[in-house]
């Protein structure tokens, strides 16, 4: 029978505390003393999957790019939640129903949005009939990579 108010030793935490240090310190201390030292030129070159690299890693993206991967984020948290809803459908009943339905409806209003401010335009682009140069998303692309390869 618990006594209500007792606190429960601490004495198994700190010696698991002590056998994480112990055990990350060995790794640290084995790979140091057995592990391989050399400093070719080669060592800090870069070597991805058989290839040998070519180009600088640095090279500018539009803006468009992140504004699809964060919309790619958006959406598929929309699928996590569906799906999260579906589990629980039958408790949550009609009430449940009508709320998932105005999310689903925001989000597609929200897709809508960024469809027409041209966030999914990635063909070429159209000429325009009153000389514009496109709708803000599509500009801000433009002006994004204009500004990293010019410094202006």
């Amino acid at each position: 029978m618990a006594v209500e108010g007792t606190i429960q030793p601490l004495w198994p935490l700190l010696v698991y505390l002590i056998a994480v240090i112990a055990v990350v310190a060995g790794m640290v201390g084995i790979s140091a003393l057995l592990g391989e030292r050399h400093n070719d030129p080669e060592t800090g070159e870069t070597y991805e999957s058989g290839i040998m690299s070519s180009g600088s890693a640095r090279t500018p993206y539009t803006i468009r790019f992140y504004l699809v991967a964060v919309s790619f984020v958006v959406f598929d948290l929309e699928a996590v939640f569906i799906f999260a809803w579906s589990l629980a459908a039958r408790k949550l009943g009609w009430v449940g129903y009508g709320e998932m339905v105005a999310f689903v409806v925001i989000l597609l209003c929200a897709l809508a949005y960024f469809w027409k401010m041209g966030g999914l335009d990635w063909g070429p682009k159209r000429k325009r009939n009153q000389g514009s140069r496109g709708t803000p998303l599509s500009r801000m692309g433009e002006d994004a990579l204009v500004d990293k390869q010019t410094g202006r």
